[in-house]
């Protein structure tokens, strides 16, 4: 079983910055791919960005490119997303997630977290 835990939401300014944790435990083997999800009220949960654990390579959505950047220690079998130059439309709670393939569609998705919130004031 796998076990997702993020850490490292909060309150911030617009403008400024949080990272967030995802330590991951458990049989992930066979799961190469981590992405950060958000869901603000009223919405549907939307893609943020991916990363493989074997390659690193990572897929962003276009409203974070640029701004946000994932990263990942294998060692630890943690993911970060770090969040720089916020806005309120970031206001969301932010989940990670585990599985096999790329993917932006929270379906191919089969192990997550129970998410953090961030809330960005403006």
């Amino acid at each position: 079983q796998v076990q997702l835990v993020e850490s490292g939401g909060g309150l911030v300014q617009a403008g400024g910055s949080l990272r967030l944790s995802c330590a991951a435990s458990g049989r992930i083997f066979g799961r190469d791919v981590m992405g950060w999800f958000r869901q603000a009220p009223g919405k549907e949960r939307e893609f943020v960005v991916a990363i493989t654990w074997s390659s690193g390579y990572t897929y962003y959505a276009g409203s974070v490119k640029g701004r946000f950047t994932i990263s990942r220690d294998n060692a630890k079998n943690t993911v970060y997303l770090q969040m720089n130059s916020l806005k309120p439309e970031d206001t969301a709670v932010y989940y990670c997630a585990a599985g096999i393939t790329m993917a932006t569609l929270t379906a191919q998705y089969d192990y997550w977290g129970r998410g953090t919130q961030v809330t960005v004031s403006s």
